[in-house]
């Protein structure tokens, strides 16, 4: 036992020894839909693949969900902020709050949406499509739109501008460029943080999501906001 015990002490300093891992705790200052650009995952995933491929990606106002009772309207009351100059709701880690289809569980629900473009987009379900609209639990049966920001249209107005090109007001924020491109997968976020003093070999699957491979290759890893 007690050779079990040194092994595991050397094992933990070797950890420390083989690579840095630079993260910090989000706060509120710190979103950015900027960031999107260069998000990196600050929590293990896994990845459920991509049920559409859709760049479109609408938007409601939160104040229309009045439903005191309601679990999207505790969830948004009770986690969610609303950043005054986007008009887009984030929890406390920085996960924008979007509308998503039956397909993806439960409200709180938190998942990394993946694009072609190469930003990473993540976000929580704080909202449900209704099933009459989004029939196969996915995308929207009009626009087939897979996530629907979840925002305070007024603030959002104004930031993003008004009339035909105002991008709120088009009505599809993927002509917004750190929002922009088809979706190539979707993974499920679990709650257990990528930890300051682990190996990580961050080696990517064909869909994007980073595994465990053990002591090998060690690679720096930045989390959340921070950039690169």
């Amino acid at each position: 036992m007690l050779i079990m015990k040194t092994i595991k002490k050397i094992l933990s300093a070797l950890f420390v020894g083989v690579v840095y891992i630079t993260t910090a705790g989000f706060t509120k200052d710190d979103f950015s839909i900027e960031h999107f650009k260069n998000y990196k995952r600050e929590f293990v995933s896994e990845s459920i693949g991509a049920c559409s491929t859709s760049s479109t990606k609408t938007y409601e106002d939160y104040r229309m969900i009045t439903n005191t009772g309601s679990a999207q309207y505790k969830y948004i009351h009770e986690h969610m902020t609303v950043d005054k100059e986007t008009g887009f709701l984030f929890d406390e880690d920085g996960f924008v709050g979007v509308a998503m289809g039956y397909q993806f569980g439960e409200i709180g629900s938190r998942y990394y949406v993946v694009l072609d473009t190469g930003n990473i987009i993540p976000v929580v379900k704080v909202d449900s499509k209704a099933a009459a609209h989004a029939e196969n639990g996915c995308s929207a049966n009009a626009d087939a739109s897979v996530i629907e920001f979840v925002i305070h249209e007024g603030i959002s107005r104004e930031y993003f501008g008004q009339g035909p090109t105002g991008l709120a007001a088009y009505g599809n924020f993927n002509n917004y460029e750190y929002l922009n491109g088809k979706i190539v997968d979707i993974e499920k976020v679990t709650d257990q943080k990528i930890e300051e003093g682990i190996v990580y070999d961050l080696k990517p699957k064909a869909t994007g999501h980073f595994i465990f491979e053990g002591f090998d290759d060690a690679t720096e890893f930045e989390g959340g906001y921070l950039s690169e």
